[in-house]
């Protein structure tokens, strides 16, 4: 009877014991919603300053634990549409685009905790695609008018996650992107460019898997 007490209370110990969170060779992916909201601002040389909306779309991404803790995460999502907008125009059109963002990241508690916040630092890479502008922009400026180069800049980020069972947990984290791009807008026969500044905040709320 002793003996089948103490292999009960063992048992129950063992259950009650916090599980190894993360280690060295671990990969955690995050699956949910990811939102973009850029600060944006731009140069007056056509004196309609540009800027875009916020956008959210499906966030993916994945971080592979060098050591207990730290790890790399490579941050990705479905493609984000926003709207194009100019002082005193409104609405001129629309753009696409995908920010690809690799981070090294810190996780300052033991590897035993549930709870795991984090700090990173990294590089994204964000390319525009399908530039398109609206009937009355196309009026004013003419057909394929606009183009947005591709941007390369920091990216830092803070999160954490929280370990519930069986590998599975949540997450929240946000991101704040240095996003610089060249709109080229063509009107009239006459090439201008307009230095556009966006810097936005990322903002991702998902579930967890860790493998």
């Amino acid at each position: 009877m002793k003996l089948k007490t103490l292999s009960v209370l063992g048992l129950a110990i063992a259950a009650a014991s916090p599980v190894m969170a993360y280690e060295a060779g671990d990969i955690i992916g995050r699956v949910g919603a990811v939102m973009v909201a850029p600060n944006d601002s731009s140069d007056m040389t056509l004196n309609a300053e540009l800027g875009v909306n916020d956008n959210t779309q499906l966030g993916i991404n994945a971080t592979y634990m060098l050591t207990n803790n730290i790890g790399v995460e490579v941050l990705a999502a479905t493609p984000f549409k926003h709207k194009i907008s100019a002082d005193g125009l409104g609405e001129i059109g629309t753009t696409e685009h995908l920010p690809p963002t690799v981070t090294l990241q810190y996780f300052p508690m033991p590897s035993d905790s549930a709870l795991q916040p984090y700090a990173g630092a990294g590089i994204n890479h964000t390319f525009f695609f399908n530039e398109k502008l609206n009937a009355k922009a196309e009026d004013l400026l003419g057909d394929d008018a606009l183009h947005l180069s591709s941007s390369t800049g920091l990216a830092l980020e803070a999160g954490v996650d929280y370990n519930l069972q069986n590998g599975f947990g949540i997450n929240a984290a946000v991101w704040y992107i240095d996003i610089d791009t060249t709109a080229t807008v063509y009107a009239g026969g006459n090439k201008t460019k307009i230095d556009v500044t966006l810097d936005p905040w990322v903002y991702m709320l998902s579930a967890t898997k860790k493998f």
